[in-house]
């Protein structure tokens, strides 16, 4: 069970939900315990979701879940913690907040854990179609998912890697950064002809793996600073198609960067708003579906 390492009141608690719906518990020391479900946050209670602070599941020592969460081993997910999170079983991830103890402007490690967010990763298969069918349909080409965080670029990256996988048999090079899209040993099936690579450093990883593994196409997540445009750009200068994910949203820096097309999600169950190299809107009127619910654009 991905979510093992919470306290029984609040995994029975959880249990009592449609786990298709959650997607975050933030737990913060002393406070109530509230989830995202259904896109919405609420208060978890006993029998489930509440509306009402009164009755809330309180959270106790967030140290000693986020040490269960990593079954003991720190050591294990230092380099991870130095970037604020860590992944742990079938990728969920573990967004830590406390004492951020830093050394020459970098942060070192996370002291005395105050509260987590844990999200909770989904595959949610056809998600990417309307994406495939104006973007990819034709053909492979570079692509640029962004959004502010929590609305599905990781998701929309893994139905995307199988869709293509899938109808093109190109080798696909996975790099996953954060241990989300393959899932962290999840075992999430993203095609047969994906290679997994993981690492936090895309220049380096990206160079080696393209001589190691010869792919066809390159995906990776979470798209943040120069070294990470300047990787993108050495696949591209090498004809390798890449798609991606960022946290970025600024239009005009978005221009600069060597995708021939970008993808902006804007909610949960909402139609992607879907754009040229330039920026114009290529989007049209299509029946959006995203895990049984439906959205007309």
């Amino acid at each position: 069970m991905k979510l093992a390492f919470l306290p029984q009141d609040i995994l029975a608690a959880v249990n009592n939900l449609n786990l298709n719906f959650l997607t975050e518990i933030r737990l913060r020391r002393g406070q109530p315990v509230i989830v995202e479900y259904h896109g919405q946050y609420s208060y978890l209670s006993c029998g489930g979701i509440s509306e009402h602070r009164n009755g809330a599941l309180m959270c106790g020592d967030v140290a000693a879940i986020l040490n269960r969460a990593m079954d003991g081993c720190v050591y294990s997910y230092a380099e991870e913690l130095k970037q604020g999170f860590i992944t742990v079983e079938e990728g969920v991830r573990i967004g830590v907040a406390g004492e951020y103890v830093t050394e020459n402007k970098v942060i070192k490690t996370i002291a005395r854990a105050t509260s987590v967010n844990i999200r909770i990763p989904h595959v949610v298969q056809g998600c990417s179609d309307y994406i495939f069918e104006k973007l990819l349909k034709g053909g492979v080409q570079s692509v640029l998912i962004f959004s502010k965080p929590g609305l599905g670029k990781t998701t929309m990256l893994r139905d995307l890697i199988a869709s293509i996988s899938r109808e093109y048999m190109k080798n696909i090079l996975v790099l996953d950064v954060r241990n989300e899209i393959g899932g962290a040993g999840a075992g999430y099936y993203l095609g047969d002809t994906v290679d997994i690579v993981k690492s936090c450093d895309k220049l380096p990883s990206i160079s080696s793996a393209i001589r190691a593994m010869k792919p066809d196409l390159i995906v990776t997540d979470e798209l943040y600073g120069e070294d990470d445009i300047a990787a993108v750009k050495f696949a591209r200068d090498c004809g390798i198609d890449v798609i991606a994910s960022s946290h970025i949203c600024v239009t005009e820096y978005l221009k600069t960067l060597p995708f021939e097309a970008y993808v902006k999600l804007t909610g949960i169950n909402e139609m992607p708003e879907i754009y040229d190299k330039s920026f114009n809107s290529v989007n049209d009127n299509y029946a959006y579906d995203i895990g049984g619910r439906t959205a007309l654009g």
